[in-house]
């Protein structure tokens, strides 16, 4: 399967000694992620995913489910060739992250560290039925978390076009079901924006069942997507948490 439909690099750094790969958000790109990107390489190989239905994937159908999702990616991230990878989630990409992990743990092949942001453990999933709201009210959520551009917002016809895309995603999010496994091995470092109007502490706290290693919970200023109200703040506390799970290949930011 080819790497070049699912992951983007805008920052090439092949040469770093730690890969980190973003998984966005529901109705997120990989363009999400550029800003950090930029301040995170070339001290790290940076990698964001690409969902299907969006961007230069706008032809393609959209998610259906995170199981599948999953699986998908779990094939194109596979064995990274003894390269130490990290993988960051936000909302729905952090249950996404998770599933990828569980896949190519059993592999031999699992994240170094997970990092996990927005969005309650996948044992404590649970749906707000967005994707059943119709469009004004999937607006007026995207408003509410203020996750998107408020220009696009305005834009009826683009909107109209990042719609099927945007409801599939929150759709996979919502009916994802979580099935009872082994814990992870690796670390798994919680982000938290203070003022999230969607998810508290506890939610964050709920990862610590799906580790058998150390669970760690980080708080930084900002809402729901706190990641670019302050992306420097961000990418220091992301170095940070891969400079301590993967002892002597980080780098201080």
């Amino acid at each position: 399967m080819s790497t070049d439909l699912w992951l983007r690099s805008f920052h090439p750094a092949p040469e770093a000694a730690v890969r980190l790969v973003f998984f966005p958000h529901a109705g997120g790109a990989a363009s999400y992620f550029f800003p950090l990107s930029k301040l995170l390489a070339p001290r790290f190989e940076v990698l964001a995913v690409q969902y299907p239905g969006r961007q230069d994937r706008r032809r393609e159908e959209p998610i259906a489910d995170v199981d599948g999702l999953a699986e998908e990616l779990a094939a194109v991230l596979g064995p990274t060739g003894g390269k130490p990878v990290v993988y960051f989630g936000h909302s729905l990409g952090a249950t996404v992250a998770f599933e990828v992990s569980r896949r190519l743990a059993g592999q031999g092949a699992g994240p170094a560290a997970l990092m996990v942001s927005a969005r309650c453990a996948p044992s404590e999933h649970r749906s707000n039925g967005i994707h059943l709201l119709d469009d004004d009210g999937i607006v007026a959520e995207l408003r509410r978390l203020s996750g998107t551009d408020s220009s696009l917002l305005e834009d009826e016809e683009l909107l109209a076009a990042l719609m099927p895309a945007i409801r599939g995603d929150y759709k996979a999010a919502e009916t994802y079901t979580y099935t009872p496994g082994p814990a992870l091995s690796c670390p798994i470092v919680g982000f938290l924006g203070d003022d999230d109007v969607r998810v508290g502490a506890d939610d964050l706290e709920s990862w610590r069942k799906h580790t058998t290693a150390e669970f760690e919970l980080r708080r930084l200023p900002g809402g729901h997507f706190y990641l670019t109200e302050d992306p420097v703040r961000a990418a220091k506390e992301i170095g940070a948490c891969i400079e301590s799970s993967v002892p002597g290949q980080g780098a201080e930011l």
